[in-house]
């Protein structure tokens, strides 16, 4: 027989374990809650998100390229680098003829990690112009490389540069183009991200083509 000090230590056992189930169940409950608010979130977020990069991207486009009248985002497709990277390529035409390429390309030489930019070339293979997609440099100096590279001040313009006569080399790596003050690290990553991208065109034969994978069938990338 049970005495009432056995009998009382049974029941506060049997209140603990219920109470160890209630807080179970509801930490289950709120779990589940919880993730179900967040896959919401996410499926009301995702797709203004995917549409702003879009955006962001066809008014890249239209900065980099002269002007067309096609779609260079549908008519996108990728060129292997010599490295053995995806670049992503988007003919400009008009009027049936091609005008020009925007080319994305990117470094992990910066300061803060990878430089995303697209840079785009007429049909004479010179650089037209060029917007950073992305980047973590610092503000105030390696963010600077959002202007710094068209800027007329001195030898930072790589804009109109025939880049078959040479790559572009900073002043400081025996080449012609200023580094931004006191951003060396991250004016080496652009640069690299600019040559990359002039390699995919001039040395792929498809490159002024589009005889390459079209980029609905490949993975896109992010920006």
């Amino acid at each position: 027989m049970l005495n009432l000090k056995d009998l009382g230590r049974e029941k506060k056992m049997i209140k603990l374990k219920s109470s160890l189930l209630n807080m179970f169940v509801s930490l289950t409950a709120i779990c589940a809650v919880a993730a179900a608010s967040l896959a919401t979130v996410n499926e009301l977020t995702s797709a203004p998100i995917a549409a702003m990069k879009k955006q962001k991207l066809e008014n890249a486009i239209k900065i980099v390229v002269p002007a067309f009248d096609n779609s260079p985002t549908e008519e996108a497709y990728f060129v292997a680098s010599a490295n053995g990277d995806s670049i992503k390529i988007y003919p400009a035409t008009k009027d049936g003829k091609l005008v020009g390429n925007a080319i994305e390309s990117s470094s992990m030489l910066g300061y803060s990690g990878e430089i995303k930019i697209i840079i785009g070339f007429d049909v004479e293979g010179k650089i037209v112009d060029y917007a950073v997609l992305q980047h973590a440099e610092t503000p105030g100096l390696g963010d600077k490389m959002q202007a710094w590279f068209r800027s007329d001040k001195n030898n930072q313009n790589i804009l109109g540069r025939d880049l078959s006569t040479g790559l572009l080399k900073l002043n400081k790596d025996g080449g012609d183009v200023d580094a931004i003050t006191a951003a060396t690290i991250s004016s080496r990553a652009f640069i690299e991200a600019v040559n990359k991208a002039y390699l995919v065109q001039s040395g792929s034969s498809d490159a002024f083509s589009g005889a390459t994978v079209d980029a609905d069938s490949a993975a896109t990338s992010a920006y």
